[in-house]
């Protein structure tokens, strides 16, 4: 979720709109980012993705940084365009992703954009039209939503459809504001009940789901970070793992860095970005300008060295 500073306004026309878009759709394709639901607002936009080969943190970069640029150039403005940083939430899949997809899908209607449904259909910036096929916008996971309907794609659509009807005499706001206790629990009323019931649930304001999940998601964070912080401490750089690769491909330095397609090299190649990014957290941009890789290349390169070193059960250490 992203505002305007002082809540103004960060597309002015179609213009603006269709170059975010057009950026957006050039950065998903290539972090392999899917898309479930977006729209665009006058002062804001919502996205909600499944983070592919790179961090959301580093998608979303891309983006505000690439569109502030471009918004400020056009209309002739200077200064922060975005108020501050974007606000994100993870979301258990089950059962907020189509509750949090309706919340998205009807803010046009709520905005006062479009007056209805019917309206909305052929509202092209908002990922609905896509769903309904009224657009077609090859970074957003269509097929992904409309199957969780029904397989058959015009049941699937006119189930979705209905079901995003029904939003419309929901108040969903509070349920997707405040600490993810709050979010996750249905509200103050269930927390207040599950409190007097002496039920207590790990909560987390960044974190929608419940208190399970809540827990697996804190315990996955601090065991990257500290591993991290353990090869630091070990005195893993990417030196250290240029040396690893070289050790476990039975592969010379020229493999790893020299130009070519030749098959070592690739491998080689991968497996270090792959290590360099996962377990080191160097940047996907920084390794593609090191080996004159395009975004896209690189992702690829750090797939397939995800999947050889699974195929294989090489680790770093």
């Amino acid at each position: 979720m992203v505002r305007g500073i002082d809540r103004g306004v960060i597309f002015e026309d179609d213009i603006d709109r269709d170059r975010f878009i057009d950026r957006l759709s050039h950065i998903l394709s290539e972090t392999a980012t899917s898309c479930y639901a977006w729209a665009l607002i006058p002062n804001h936009f919502h996205l909600l993705l499944k983070t592919g080969t790179m961090p959301v943190s580093h998608v979303m970069q891309k983006l505000l940084t690439g569109y502030a640029v471009s918004f400020n150039r056009r209309h002739t403005r200077s200064g922060h365009l975005f108020q501050n940083r974007y606000k994100s939430i993870l979301c258990q899949e089950e059962p907020y992703l189509l509750e949090l997809m309706r919340y998205i899908h009807l803010n046009p209607i709520r905005a006062s954009i479009v007056s209805s449904i019917s309206e909305l259909d052929q509202y092209p910036y908002c990922g609905h039209g896509t769903l309904m096929g009224s657009y077609n916008h090859d970074w957003q996971d269509t097929k992904g939503v409309l199957r969780l309907f029904s397989d058959k794609i015009h049941i699937a659509r006119n189930r979705y459809r209905n079901f995003l009807s029904k939003g419309l005499f929901l108040d969903n706001k509070n349920g997707f504001t405040g600490g993810g206790l709050i979010r996750s629990s249905g509200g103050w009323k269930q927390v207040i009940s599950d409190r007097r019931d002496k039920v207590f649930q790990k909560s987390d304001e960044r974190i929608l789901g419940d208190g399970e999940f809540v827990d697996r998601v804190l315990l996955h964070a601090k065991e990257e970070k500290e591993r991290r912080y353990s090869l630091m401490a070990a005195g893993i750089d990417l030196d250290a793992v240029a040396r690893r690769v070289c050790e476990v491909l039975h592969a010379e330095m020229e493999d790893l860095f020299g130009a070519g397609k030749n098959p070592d090299r690739v491998r080689a190649r991968s497996l270090y970005c792959y290590w360099a990014v996962r377990e080191l957290g160097v940047s996907q941009t920084e390794l593609a300008r090191q080996f004159s890789l395009s975004p896209a290349a690189l992702t690829k390169t750090v797939r397939r060295g995800e999947a050889l070193a699974k195929e294989r059960e090489y680790t770093l250490l």
